[in-house]
């Protein structure tokens, strides 16, 4: 009965571990983003703590990835809106430059968009499912993370980016 109830703690621990890892050097919510090396793709290549000053959206996306599609419309009309009240920029997960390049160019996004074929981004953001949406502060703290796609220009979603950047929207 003791190894019994032994080989079950061992086996809820196995599985409780694996359901809560991060990608190598996740930053969680809370913690401040590293500086790291944005290679462009629709624009010019910049370090991520450029964007400090201003709240920032950091949306990672695949061009194979569907909900990815689904939800690239309201982030291009999301950033339209932002202003300078906030930046939305996108990161790429794909392999190939070539199939980002075509998607970028079939949904005509306005907001810069970088490639990360090195996964640097990818482990760092947290992005172990696809599409990965985080709003960052000024400061380069990630205040959430939002996996799966969202309606990003819906009035909810504002409504959550206006509390989390303590902005009016």
């Amino acid at each position: 009965m003791k190894l019994l109830f032994s080989c079950l703690l061992l086996c809820l621990l196995a599985t409780t571990t694996l359901a809560s890892a991060a990608t190598p050097g996740e930053v969680p919510i809370g913690g401040t983003l590293r500086p790291a090396p944005m290679q462009g793709l629709s624009g010019p290549s910049r370090e991520l703590s450029e964007f400090r000053g201003t709240p920032l959206i950091i949306n990672v996306w695949a061009s194979w990835c569907g909900p990815c599609r689904v939800e690239m419309g309201s982030l291009e009309r999301l950033a339209r809106r932002g202003g300078k009240k906030f930046t939305v920029i996108g990161i790429s997960t794909d392999d190939y430059r070539d199939k980002a390049m075509a998607f970028l160019h079939q949904y005509k996004t306005s907001f810069s968009h970088f490639i990360d074929t090195r996964l640097l981004l990818e482990n760092m953001l947290g992005a172990d499912r696809l599409p990965l949406t985080l709003l960052v502060d000024a400061q380069g703290r990630v205040l959430a993370k939002y996996y799966g796609a969202k309606e990003w220009d819906s009035p909810e979603a504002l409504e959550v980016i206006a509390k989390a950047f303590r902005i009016k929207m």
